[in-house]
């Protein structure tokens, strides 16, 4: 019987080979909540050691607490914290050095972690603007920068920045539509900069993605059900949806894929340009872990019966 039915999983999976990343290290900034939470889930599932960074260190310690239940018996991963304000030049070079102290090596970084607020262009003020431009595109920076100088310079590695879907604009979110746009652009410079180290760097874009930290975030959580009419897959996106992406591009599978983004979005990015109308429907289904712990439960269950 397979590992996952064996500890407190807490419905994590993955479509990918168990071991996939066994013996890698991987930096996950904003990891303990949300898509970086999903995200440092599922390498730990494929044996990926993990260093999640993000401001709160009592967030960062409850995550790392129940992750640590989570991990496959006999597994290769682990998980550590660092606090870390990645607007901070010094607190991102103590993140890698930190991260090298613990497991010698920084294979890959994600860059998920941001922050942004709802509101018109002509409201926000100078200070509200830097905020999210420092974190968003500026953190980014420093933390590619500082894993590429300390690491993969000589080493080689992967990178993957979390943007957003801002291709038609981005009403009440100008501020992170420019800064995820300037991500998307350094990503494309970097993939070329740095391709002679054997780096690759590429982005992930969700379109609206429920989880209860981003519906925290805001002051109308019900925005994210007034998205479903301009969606295509006539639903929102999961997390764990997300999470496959990266895993995907930090894999050896991309590894003749770098400087682009994929949009994990149902569609949206495309819609409402032609005039075409999606009529609603039900058949785009979610892809979730509890689902597929079941159907390979089902799966174990049949082969078994084979045996008989």
């Amino acid at each position: 019987m397979t590992s996952y039915t064996k500890v407190n999983m807490a419905a994590v999976s993955s479509v990918f080979r168990a071991g996939l990343f066994a013996n890698k290290v991987a930096i996950v900034t904003g990891g303990a909540s949300g898509i970086g939470r999903a995200i440092s889930q599922e390498l730990l599932y494929l044996g990926c050691k993990v260093v999640i960074a993000s401001r709160n260190q009592e967030k960062l310690q409850n995550a790392v607490r129940e992750m640590k239940t989570q991990i496959p018996i006999k597994s290769t991963a682990d998980i550590k914290q660092v606090k870390c304000n990645i607007r901070n030049e010094e607190e991102v070079k103590a993140l890698m050095d930190s991260t090298l102290s613990y497991y010698g090596k920084i294979d890959y970084l994600v860059n998920n972690g941001g922050g942004q607020f709802m509101s018109p262009l002509s409201n926000i003020k100078l200070k509200g603007w830097n905020a999210v431009i420092d974190t968003n595109l500026n953190g980014t920076f420093l933390c590619s920068r500082e894993a590429y100088n300390k690491w993969m310079v000589d080493h080689g590695g992967v990178i993957v920045n979390i943007i957003v879907d801002m291709w038609n604009g981005f009403p009440m979110m100008g501020h992170t539509g420019a800064a995820r746009a300037g991500v998307e652009n350094l990503t494309k410079t970097a993939s070329l900069e740095w391709a002679p180290s054997g780096v690759r760097i590429n982005c992930v874009a969700p379109g609206t993605v429920y989880s209860e930290s981003a519906a925290a975030n805001y002051a109308t959580p019900e925005i994210f059900e007034t998205a479903v009419p301009a969606i295509p897959a006539k639903r929102l996106g999961k997390v764990e949806e997300i999470s496959a992406a990266v895993c995907f591009l930090l894999s050896p599978a991309a590894s003749y894929i770098t400087g682009e983004t994929i949009k994990v979005d149902g569609g949206s990015s495309l819609y409402g340009q032609s005039g075409w109308h999606v009529p609603d429907h039900d058949r785009s289904k979610a892809y979730e872990w509890k689902s597929d712990i079941k159907d390979k439960a089902k799966t174990i269950e049949e082969i078994d019966k084979s045996k008989l």
